[in-house]
């Protein structure tokens, strides 16, 4: 199976970069790819066989494949592509797969919900206690749906369960005190945290692959559009419900609290199906979004960072201000990401690098002030699990940004290539996901679970 996974990303780097083809392109060619596989490993075949005979199938993906063939052609099925009519394509039912999940994703979040009983008859931790595990609820059936869909064999299942395991003893078994600061760290942070896990099965276990983790930006990025879309439509759903609903006497707030938990639980899973299946809701999403608010930010931080540091408030920001900058930083990096992965790489550089530059510059100047303050509050108060946690982020966001810079100065001038730029972000997203678990398992017990 590792085999043919790494045949497939390779085969997969290889159309990606060919001219007109864009990542949709690609994912949707994936996908037919490996329909043909998996039926022709239920008529018997190996993966090898399966991979050589479904590329074939695929025809004229068809002269990119060809093309391929040509440039590796010590490969045997190089043979196969000189030929061959394209078969009618399966009916995809992937949609019936994903509405199972989703549904397994709802009666999880209702389950737990109902054991738990309500603030005011369950335990006095139910609410930290709800927090602390309502990813556990739904993000394992999203990987799950990947996993499934992925033809993932056990062992790639085991590995790909493992840490929603380790996180479900983590968050259930310690030791949690009373009105405890590093409980609702681990409330923010292990999302965080296991969405990477996510990252695992929807790669098919390749890791590795730059441009499977680019893949993963770009649907982490669309699936988060869907999502809040969809998120809108349930809000005024509801409250056009509770105003029909209103003079009979129906208790709507007992209805949502049965629609809301469901529908935001399962949604979850819906929404990675909509992404996958390429249904055009928002099409060339990631473009116009750069477009339109990389400039919007990149100005915004310039001259927030200008008036900072010409005023000598940088150095006193205070504890919220600083979380709200912390935000901004991650979601300017996470627009930035974004953009990335839906630009061509072979393309010159243009005046949306320049914009995107100025973004990063603001935000790495933005950061070193916000580190300054935080290390002058420790020096003053000493080490918090709030303060720690604080002080890695933006330590990790430090070393991301500086190296973005460093590499887009470097594009701009033409002394590199995108995909180096490219390339770093996809290597540096492992750390984010480092940072985050260790937030989630160390910092706890290293601060007594205060």
């Amino acid at each position: 199976m590792e085999a043919a996974e790494a045949k497939i990303a390779e085969w997969r780097a290889y159309v990606a970069n060919a001219p007109g083809v864009n990542g949709r392109d690609v994912d949707e060619l994936e996908d037919h790819l490996r329909q043909q596989i998996a039926e022709l490993k239920t008529a018997g075949l190996t993966d090898d066989e399966g991979f050589l005979i479904a590329v074939k199938r695929l025809g004229d993906v068809d002269t990119l494949s060809r093309e391929y063939a040509r440039e590796h052609s010590g490969r045997l099925w190089k043979q196969l592509l000189r030929s061959g009519d394209d078969e009618p394509a399966r009916v995809s039912t992937r949609w019936v797969e994903a509405l199972l999940f989703a549904l397994g994703a709802a009666i999880a979040v209702q389950v737990a919900r109902l054991a738990a009983g309500s603030p005011d008859s369950g335990p006095p931790d139910w609410p930290t206690w709800l927090a602390r595990n309502a990813t556990l609820f739904v993000l394992p059936f999203l990987a799950a749906y990947f996993a499934r869909g992925r033809q993932l064999d056990i062992r790639h299942w085991l590995v790909a369960a493992a840490p929603f395991a380790l996180a479900a003893i983590v968050v259930n078994v310690y030791p949690w005190n009373a009105d405890s600061d590093t409980e609702v760290l681990v409330s923010l942070y292990l999302p965080i945290a296991l969405w990477f896990a996510v990252s695992y099965p929807y790669m098919g276990g390749t890791i590795r692959s730059p441009e499977r983790r680019m893949d993963f930006v770009r649907f982490t990025g669309e699936w988060f559009i869907y999502y809040v879309l969809i998120a809108l439509g349930g809000g005024v759903l509801m409250a056009l419900i509770a105003g029909i609903f209103e003079p009979t006497g129906v208790n709507v707030d007992r209805i949502a609290q049965w629609v809301l938990p469901s529908g935001a639980a399962g949604a979850v899973v819906v929404v990675a199906w909509l992404v996958e299946s390429k249904q055009r809701v928002v099409e060339n999403m990631a473009p116009v979004l750069s477009m339109l608010f990389t400039p919007l930010f990149a100005v915004m931080l310039a001259v927030a960072a200008v008036v900072y540091a010409a005023t000598g408030l940088g150095g006193a920001f205070d504890r919220d201000l600083v979380s709200v900058l912390d935000a901004l930083l991650v979601v300017v990096l996470g627009l930035v990401l974004y953009g990335m992965s839906a630009r061509e790489p072979s393309t010159s550089p243009n005046w949306m690098d320049g914009i995107q530059l100025v973004a990063v510059v603001s935000a790495l100047v933005l950061d070193l002030m916000v580190l300054g303050t935080m290390i002058g509050r420790i020096g003053d108060l000493g080490f918090t699990a709030n303060r720690t946690a604080a002080l890695g982020l933006n330590l990790v966001l430090l070393a991301n940004l500086a190296g973005a810079a460093w590499l887009a100065v470097r594009f701009i001038r033409r002394r590199t290539t995108f995909s180096r730029l490219e390339r770093w972000q996809t290597n540096y997203l492992p750390v984010f996901a480092l940072w985050a678990a260790t937030v989630v398992v160390v910092i706890p017990p290293l601060f007594g679970f205060d």
